[in-house]
């Protein structure tokens, strides 16, 4: 114990278990109150608990062998190659098609992955606020450019992923509490977070893609007034 006030424990977090099925009951009352809201249809409602629970797992891709990490990039390969099947399939064979999008799941599953991995640090930049806006973007520029969407449903695409990744540094932050022996675990601080200091060059790295993502986003379609 430090000063009597943090644990010896080290980075003691929640398990994936525990960040799936809260990102996933989180999105749930979100994409339902969204509903109720006549801000979405009925059908759009298992599409943002999918991003919800995906954003909910995000944080935790730079960690080396971590299911959501595995799990992430075998679903972003198998986007990217179905991306690539309608992006192509009035243009060449269908066996040239097949080719093409087997070729690309195959680069985004293994070596790309693995260049990630090298050029990653658990709990590094990505863990933070900075991350959550930066996959925000991304998500609301991929999905208003490559699934030509309404604005509206892109930019809440983003933000259903930066909730969910919210709802994950929330828990890991929460899990450093000690709440039996009232006490801070080590690993306070370091979930929760706007940047990361200790990876600076990281952190200005994501901060500039996410200018660069804001420069080619749609208009925020949503108009924030206070009232008196």
């Amino acid at each position: 114990m430090i000063g009597g006030c943090f644990s010896t424990q080290t980075y003691y977090m929640a398990n994936f278990n525990t960040h799936l099925s809260v990102a996933a009951s989180a999105s749930s009352i979100a994409a339902i109150s969204l509903f109720n809201s006549n801000l979405i249809d009925l059908f759009d409602i298992p599409w943002f608990i999918f991003l919800g629970t995906i954003g909910g797992l995000l944080p935790d891709i730079d960690s080396d062998n971590s299911s959501p990490l595995k799990i992430l990039f075998t679903s972003l390969a198998t986007l990217i190659s179905m991306l690539t099947i309608l992006a192509y399939h009035g243009q060449y064979k269908v066996q040239h098609v097949f080719i093409i999008a087997s070729g690309t799941f195959f680069l985004v599953r293994y070596p790309i992955l693995a260049l990630f991995k090298k050029v990653t640090v658990h709990r590094g930049a990505f863990h933070s606020i900075l991350g959550a806006v930066l996959f925000t973007l991304l998500t609301t520029f991929s999905v208003y450019y490559l699934l030509s969407t309404a604005i509206i449903f892109a930019w809440l695409s983003g933000i259903f992923i930066g909730f969910g990744f919210i709802v994950h540094l929330l828990l890991d932050e929460l899990f450093s509490v000690d709440l039996g022996n009232v006490q801070l675990k080590r690993s306070f601080g370091t979930a929760f977070k706007l940047f990361s200091v200790k990876y600076l060059s990281a952190s200005l790295g994501m901060l500039t893609s996410c200018y660069l993502l804001y420069l080619f986003t749609p208009e925020f379609p949503f108009t924030i007034s206070w009232s008196p």
